[in-house]
């Protein structure tokens, strides 16, 4: 029965998630690195974050923040961390990423290529203290080639990758998808390298470096769109809401104002669709009936097709289009999200525990594992909220030793260096 709210989050004691006994060391900070370090954290890894003391990671502070000072993406971006504050740029801050570097599993980094060899801190010296380390590595460019050097946040890299320029209306100029997708494919890429390197670590017992470029990352994604030009000429050009040749596939206007989002585009599919709309005969004649017709005539097909959903109410006509197997759906705003019962049967929402909003309403872990689910056990710590659950705990430090590290991010003396 579907739920009223959204879903709880898991027990106090979930799942140990298919990562569980995995440590990793998040060194980045802002998105690609830190939503690597979220993925891996989703799937039960303990997630170590370094954060400069005073400040923290600048994703404090980004997306919407609330009157009392915190992020709302915050939360979830960091999301199962454990944070301590280490300041990099000193000696003694240096010495006690090494140690940690000991106990871990995975390093991730996403600082401009350079800084990590200027900290000492390359993965041949960290193979040094820990043969196993897996070290993932987000930059824009990657590590090596003209433009490794260079500042690259992920809008450069969607743009570089191909995907900024066939987004929007054809005639206007190309506009971002609205997240931080360049980020996010880059992280996704990350957190997919290392659950590799570890597969292959336990032949080997041996870590390596894995080298993410943001731009190499949206270029992954970029379908058929190098071949086709480099084979045929063609150029794919932004299409605004449709894909040329796919049709119908598009937003359509509905009678209470709104739009539904129909994708009849397969040949039976359209033949079921031909039959809902009362023109069956469309479904065979030669000018509709072939993926290829459609596709020359997509745009006198757009009007036919808005023409009929424009007599529906949109409520509607998705119930009636469910029933006869045609795909299609509302464009859904967060307000649709917490009150859809498909989201509520599955939990796609979670309410997670928040020191300061009671109960924080996020999206929950994805994909879904069977008998090792990943869990949502915590949202994003408040700076240094673990130093003497890592330092103490994990590195043995006693209190007099960590007071330094809580207060200014120095790392105590008889840390190996």
């Amino acid at each position: 029965m579907p739920r009223s709210e959204p879903a709880p989050a898991e027990s106090a004691d979930p799942p140990a998630g298919p990562l569980a006994g995995y440590r990793v060391l998040e060194l980045g900070q802002l998105i690609a690195g830190p939503f690597c370090g979220q993925l891996l954290g989703d799937m039960g890894a303990e997630v170590i974050k370094v954060e400069p003391p005073g400040v923290g990671d600048a994703m404090r502070q980004w997306g919407q923040v609330h009157p009392k000072g915190q992020s709302l993406w915050w939360s979830v971006i960091a999301r199962n961390k454990k944070s301590v504050t280490i300041d990099l740029r000193t000696e003694d801050g240096r010495a006690a990423v090494k140690a940690l570097v000991s106990h871990c599993d995975v390093v991730v980094e996403n600082f401009r290529p350079g800084r990590m060899e200027e900290w000492g801190l390359t993965y041949e010296a960290l193979a040094e203290i820990n043969p196993g380390v897996v070290m993932v590595r987000v930059s824009g460019f990657g590590q090596t080639g003209p433009y490794a050097s260079r500042a690259g946040f992920g809008a450069i890299g969607e743009a570089m990758g191909g995907l900024r320029y066939i987004v929007g209306e054809p005639d206007q100029p190309p506009v971002r998808t609205g997240i931080a997708i360049g980020d996010a494919l880059a992280g996704t890429m990350g957190a997919y390298a290392a659950l590799a390197a570890l597969l292959e670590r336990g032949r080997s017992g041996r870590g390596q470096e894995i080298d993410v470029a943001i731009y190499e990352s949206v270029l992954a994604f970029m379908e058929s769109l190098v071949p086709e030009y480099q084979v045929a000429g063609y150029l794919r050009e932004r299409t605004g809401a449709t894909l040329p040749g796919v049709a119908p596939s598009n937003a359509y206007p509905t009678a209470d104002g709104a739009s539904v989002l129909i994708a009849a585009n397969q040949d039976s599919v359209f033949r079921r669709f031909a039959a809902v709309m009362g023109q069956p005969e469309l479904g065979t004649d030669p000018r509709y009936a072939t993926h290829t017709a459609r596709g020359n005539r997509q745009a006198e097909l757009d009007e036919l097709v808005g023409a009929w959903t424009a007599t529906r109410e949109s409520g509607e006509l998705v119930e009636l289009l469910a029933e006869h197997g045609v795909p299609a759906g509302m464009i859904y705003r967060p307000a649709d999200m917490l009150t859809d019962p498909q989201f509520r049967a599955r939990g796609s929402i979670l309410e997670v525990p928040h020191p300061i909003f009671g109960r924080l309403a996020m999206q929950a872990v994805a994909p879904r594992l069977s008998r090792t689910p990943g869990a949502v056990r915590w949202v994003g710590p408040e700076l240094g909220e673990h130093n003497d659950e890592i330092l103490g705990g994990l590195l043995g430090l006693d209190n007099r030793e960590v007071a330094p590290v809580r207060e200014t991010g120095a790392a105590p003396d008889g840390l190996p260096r």
